[in-house]
């Protein structure tokens, strides 16, 4: 999904609050201003003062210069909504937008021909506070957002605009591609190091920062689930539209806060730009950033003449630790999920439509940290793919591989040492193939008497105990 470098208001005054309520229990979040405080136009000079002034205060925070002059502007709801479709249609392609939305699909984490590129649109356009826009140097403020509010609108998009200014965020977060995952991860950076900012800006009267706070992304993440309840859209999207929206503000600010406190504040924020995380892992888990552990690297096999020839892949990618947490959360909870996505090492994942069916297949190689997190991957995977496919039938499963049939075709998980191999919606053949390519040892495959419904397997038990006794 496309991941767009805006603050939602939500999120922000979350964080406001949070930071002030740790610092001290008596000063309270800005309260909501009347619709009547709100200023209406962009050449007002107060705005303009004020943003002069913020953007001066967060150099200093940050410890980066103000390099070039800075285009700020009010902009409406339209306007604004005009952007975010610009955008959109500039970064990526029909057919990456297909692929997306097919992915996600097949991975669950969206329902079946969900809109997802006109609802994302939607919530965004509600949601947005303020935004920076890289290709044109300019900051942008929702024209809605009450003025006493504004300052800490400010403080986060403009530590934005210092950032591009001093390290070129757009083409950073851009070159983690065609890695989603790493690409996640880049923008984590962006978001948590812009909102770890913000923080500062609040308590900077208090002579504190986020350095001096606990957990941050604890404090925070009942107050933005709250806010996200409240939302018309937002309280009936699915689970993965939310926590994907949630991840970049909650795990990037406690990185962040994690990265400041592991070194000497702001002064060394170039060191993250300059080695940047390759994982949501590293995010999530900061203390393998820090330490240098990085994921392993997963291939798949050159696909032609292993998987059918009206096969079209639709892409490759990598799902990552917060995927792979999505992917377990959909089905069997967030505590389980907890449990086993930290055993990832890595994976890669290609999805393929169909010409002739336009059923979506999916090829998804996963490594585990050692075998025993292999072996309890495969229980919790298999009973995913058992919750996943509801016409499932003909089951059969040994202790190291599980396969069942469906309407759209075979569903298999194998897995062998620290590698799972799952093949979903394909022939048996397919995946033989495709398993043997990848280097994996045969698979068992089911024989007649596994074939044999149970009433005609307990005959059989029976008129064996009864040769026994005779």
């Amino acid at each position: 999904m496309k991941r767009f470098a805006v603050l939602l208001l939500a999120f922000s005054l979350s964080m406001v609050a949070a930071a002030h309520q740790s610092a001290s229990p008596k000063i309270e979040a800005p309260a909501r201003t009347p619709a009547s405080a709100q200023v209406p136009s962009a050449s007002n000079p107060e705005f303009l003062k004020a943003a002069d002034e913020v953007l001066a205060q967060m150099s200093q925070i940050l410890a980066l210069p103000i390099k070039e002059p800075l285009k700020k502007s009010l902009r409406s709801k339209q306007e604004i909504r005009e952007y975010l479709v610009v955008e959109e249609k500039e970064d990526r392609t029909d057919a990456q937008r297909h692929a997306d939305t097919k992915t996600l699909e097949a991975f669950g984490l969206i329902p079946k021909d969900f809109p997802l590129d006109s609802f994302m649109l939607d919530v965004l356009t509600d949601q947005v506070a303020g935004l920076y826009d890289p290709k044109a140097k300019e900051f942008y403020i929702a024209d809605w957002i009450p003025a006493d509010e504004q300052r800490e609108v400010m403080s986060h998009e403009l530590t934005h605009a210092l950032e591009d200014q001093s390290f070129h965020i757009d083409p950073w977060i851009k070159a983690a591609r065609p890695n989603d995952d790493a690409e996640l991860a880049r923008q984590s950076v962006s978001e948590g190091s812009a909102l770890a900012a913000m923080v500062d800006y609040t308590m900077r009267d208090q002579k504190m920062g986020v350095r001096d706070l606990p957990d941050v992304s604890l404090l925070i993440r009942s107050g933005a689930v709250s806010e996200m309840d409240k939302d018309p859209k937002l309280s009936k999207a699915p689970l993965f539209i939310r926590d994907e929206l949630l991840f970049p503000y909650l795990a990037g600010t406690g990185f962040s806060q994690q990265f400041l406190k592991a070194h000497s504040g702001w002064q060394d924020l170039h060191l993250i730009f300059e080695n940047p995380p390759v994982s949501t892992q590293q995010i999530i888990h900061p203390e393998l950033y820090l330490s240098s552990v990085k994921p392993e690297s997963v291939t798949l096999p050159v696909w032609k003449g292993l998987v059918p020839e009206d096969w079209k892949l639709l892409e490759e990618n990598v799902l990552g630790e917060f995927g792979l947490g999505e992917v377990l959360k959909q089905f069997i909870g967030q505590e389980r999920a907890d449990r086993i996505s930290p055993a990832w090492k890595g994976d890669r994942y290609a999805t393929f439509e169909s010409a002739t069916t336009k059923n979506t297949s999916l090829v998804f190689r996963i490594a585990l940290d050692n075998p025993d997190d292999a072996a309890r991957f495969f229980g919790q995977y298999s009973e995913v793919l058992e919750l996943k496919h509801t016409d499932r039938r003909e089951l059969f499963r040994r202790p190291n591989f599980f396969q069942f049939q469906t309407d759209a075709g075979g569903v298999f998980l194998h897995c062998a040492a620290t590698t799972c191999l799952i093949v979903e919606n394909a022939g048996r053949d397919t995946f033989d193939k495709i398993n043997r390519a990848v280097g994996l040892p045969p698979a068992l495959a089911p024989t007649d008497a596994d074939a044999k419904p149970p009433q005609a397997i307990t005959r059989s038990l029976s008129t064996i105990d009864s040769g026994f006794g005779s």
